[in-house]
Formats: structure tokens, C-alpha cells, sequence
């Protein structure tokens, strides 16, 4: 159970230090890409500026994933990458399809990847609210 909440702290340590840095260097270029993108798509700039918004959150949270896929593969939860990245997709989402579960060794890790997407997801509303408002 320590091993476990250990592990699990460190990912979601690991997942918050990669979201805001990449939060943090998105922010600094923002202004340029606005700029740029009302060159170039005028009346649609800021449906353009909310798109690219929208994949670089979606790729933020894609990373967030990877590092739990990761941590479930080479802790041995999964012998193969593909379930591992698939079940972290779906806990971290919190869809959570049940068809595959964790063995009672590391089922609190599911818990966390959980925990850690419900408040990435929170922090990424909260970025993109942030962003919209900044085309305007």
C-alpha cells in the first residue's frame, strides 16, 4: 500500500510540474500566435486561436497519460504497453470501462491516475477559460 501512494504521489507530482510548465511556455508565446493568427485568419482568428488552444491543452493532457501508461509498464502492472497506455486513458479520464482492472497489488494506483485527471481536467478548464478570454 506504501509502495503504491508512494509511486502514485510521485506521478502526479511529475504530471503537475510537466502541466505547468507546459501551461506556463504556452502562455508566453500566446500573444505572438494571436498576433499572428489574425494576420492571417482575420475574421476567424479567435476560433483559430481557440483550436490550437484546445490541442495544446488535449496534447497536455496526452502527455499526463503517457506518464501513468509508463509507470504501469515498467512497475510490471502491465506486461504490455497498449493496456497499459488504453486503462490509463480511461482512469485518468475518469470513464473508467471496468473491462480491465488492477490486480489487488495496485489497485489504489487507479484511484490516483483518477484523482489526477479529475483536477488536470479542472486545471485545464480553468487555463482555457483563461485563454479565450485573452482573444477577445
Amino acid at each position: 500500500m506504501i509502495a503504491q501512494l508512494a509511486i502514485g504521489t510521485v506521478v502526479i507530482m511529475i504530471n503537475a510540474v510537466i502541466q505547468a510548465e507546459m501551461f506556463a511556455a504556452f502562455a508566453q508565446h500566446l500573444e505572438k500566435v494571436i498576433i499572428h493568427l489574425r494576420r492571417t485568419f482575420r475574421r476567424f482568428a479567435n476560433t483559430a486561436t481557440i483550436v490550437i488552444c484546445v490541442l495544446f491543452v488535449m496534447s497536455v493532457q496526452t502527455v499526463n497519460v503517457w506518464v501513468w501508461a509508463t509507470t504501469f509498464y515498467f512497475t510490471g502492472v502491465f506486461q504490455a504497453f497498449e493496456p497499459a497506455l488504453y486503462f490509463s486513458l480511461v482512469t485518468f479520464s475518469t470513464l473508467g470501462f471496468g473491462d480491465i482492472i488492477l490486480d489487488e497489488r495496485w489497485r489504489l494506483l487507479s484511484g490516483l491516475t483518477a484523482a489526477n485527471g479529475l483536477l488536470s481536467f479542472g486545471w485545464s478548464t480553468a487555463y482555457m477559460v483563461e485563454l479565450v478570454r485573452r482573444t477577445q
